[in-house]
């Protein structure tokens, strides 16, 4: 064999070598579709062989693209809800789906490709870095503090805890409210939802426990709120302290209803990641309504036929997939300690959200309008509120007295009315008597000054103290003297 044909044979070999190379990796192909529909707020393609909940880019002319999402699809068409503005686009613009080893870009970092189990899954960043920053639902920083450091690219995509092997909730959580901490115990890792109409203080509650919560990290959704009140909750609510170990998601109502359902998944994976790391999370959202709205808009939008008030299935289905990713985590280490706020249309506490809320929830507290509007805050309505957990985390002394504070505050408030007017005499009922003598006493323990916090300690202490002086007898009440029985015949 001469030379030439010994190099020709060499380079022939290292062809071949090459080529198994090339084929043993697996490069997927580039399928793109064609943007044929937009109508309200759902776009639809042809030409899109991708599966639901994967990212894509849709573009023509010299706009930047604009990322939407598959959340359905019908024969060979693919319906997708956008994250951004689709003004500008146009039918035939070129629909590119992100490729499953590219992740989302996020903040122009450099990110590692995923492993086979999250190829695909939207990515966002999670860490440290996170705390005292305020981000949007894609992770981008909108507090103008420079670019976010410290955290790495997670999949937002997470299998369920098996629930064996989740601890059950045991160790009472001081929330530095006095009535929440006497008489609606929470404990670690439950999941609480505060049902409030518009305007009756649900924002202060909530800047309340995020100041006072004892808990490692403070993690805050705000989806689908007004825009102004994230500046004002930060600021006026949070304070520089709470901020520190604090990190806001923030969706307003203006954002897509896929950016608002973003929001909060986000939000709660945030929680997940600090939870996984051994902390103890408080979780506050605000709201668990918008949420499910953003939902509806959605559905509708893909032609999902409505159920109960307009709401659609799938809307009832999401509510449990989203409230059951907080708790305690696994083998006990870190958890979860979840506050949802649900919005009760005109006060009617059996709206279909609030009403499916109040079964997924393990207690709701829900704030009166009526006390709000006489000047008691936090306006708690402790007759309809229930902590579920209770009975698991309080002591038999605890549960006693919260149990005579209760009755005593019942008992008034079903004679109110008569007390009133007059109509009721004292002596006529011993427990409506102390009723209305310790009333005062029972009134000032449930009002709370908005910077004044409470401890578990002192929150028991003043419990004790509203009810020592019941067995005094009580003063004689201001009423009518009962008439005497008509003796004519």
């Amino acid at each position: 064999m001469n030379d030439s044909t010994f190099e020709g044979a060499s380079r022939w070999g290292h062809f071949m070598e090459d080529l198994r190379e090339n084929a043993a990796v697996h490069t997927p192909l580039e399928v793109r579709g064609t943007l044929t529909r937009l109508a309200g707020l759902v776009l639809e393609a042809v030409g899109l062989k991708v599966p639901v909940g994967s990212q894509c880019l849709i573009g023509n002319g010299p706009k930047d693209p604009v990322l939407a999402e598959v959340v359905g699809f019908s024969g060979d068409r693919a319906y997708l809800m956008p994250a951004g503005d689709t003004h500008g686009l146009s039918s035939g613009a070129s629909v590119t789906p992100l490729a499953p080893y590219r992740p989302v870009p996020r903040m122009g970092q450099a990110n590692k490709p995923p492993s086979p189990d999250d190829r695909g899954a939207l990515r966002l960043p999670l860490g440290a870095g996170l705390l005292g920053r305020v981000v949007d639902s894609h992770g981008h920083p909108l507090d103008h503090q420079g670019p976010i450091i410290n955290v790495d690219m997670a999949p937002m995509d997470r299998q369920p805890i098996n629930a064996m092997d989740r601890d059950p909730v045991r160790e009472p959580l001081d929330t530095g409210v006095r009535a929440i901490n006497a008489l609606l115990t929470v404990g670690r890792g439950q999941r609480i939802g505060l049902f409030a109409g518009s305007g009756v203080g649900k924002s202060v509650l909530l800047g309340m426990m995020a100041r006072y919560t004892r808990a490692d990290v403070i993690v805050v959704g705000l989806i689908g709120e007004r825009g102004r009140e994230v500046k004002e909750f930060i600021e006026d609510i949070l304070g520089p302290e709470g901020r520190q170990r604090s990190v806001v998601v923030a969706a307003p109502a203006d954002a897509p209803p896929l950016v608002r359902m973003q929001g909060a998944s986000y939000a709660t994976a945030i929680a997940e990641r600090f939870r996984d790391d051994g902390l103890d999370v408080l979780l506050l959202m605000d709201s668990l309504t918008r949420y499910a709205m953003a939902q509806r808009e959605i559905a509708l939008a893909i032609g999902e036929p409505p159920a109960t008030k307009g709401y659609p299935p799938s809307c009832f289905a999401k509510l449990p997939q989203l409230v059951e990713r907080s708790g305690n985590g696994l083998n006990g280490v870190g958890s979860i300690t979840a506050f949802y706020t649900v919005l009760s249309e005109g006060d009617d506490q059996q709206d279909p959200i609030a009403d499916a809320a109040r079964a997924i929830l393990d207690g709701h507290i829900v704030l009166s309008r009526s006390l709000a509007e006489s000047g008691h805050f936090p306006a708690i309505d402790v007759e309809a509120s229930a902590s579920r957990v209770m009975q698991n985390v309080a002591k038999p002394a605890h549960l006693e007295l919260a149990r005579r504070f209760r009755a005593l505050y019942s008992r008034f408030m079903k004679s109110r009315d008569l007390i009133q007017l007059g109509a009721y005499m004292a002596g006529s009922d011993p427990e409506t008597d102390r009723a209305i003598a310790l009333y005062p006493a029972l009134q000032r323990f449930l009002m709370q000054g908005m910077f004044d916090a409470s401890t578990m300690e002192a929150s028991l202490t003043e419990l004790e103290a509203a009810l020592q002086d019941e067995g005094k007898p009580a003063p004689a009440a201001q009423g009518r003297p009962q008439r005497a029985p008509n003796r004519h015949v």
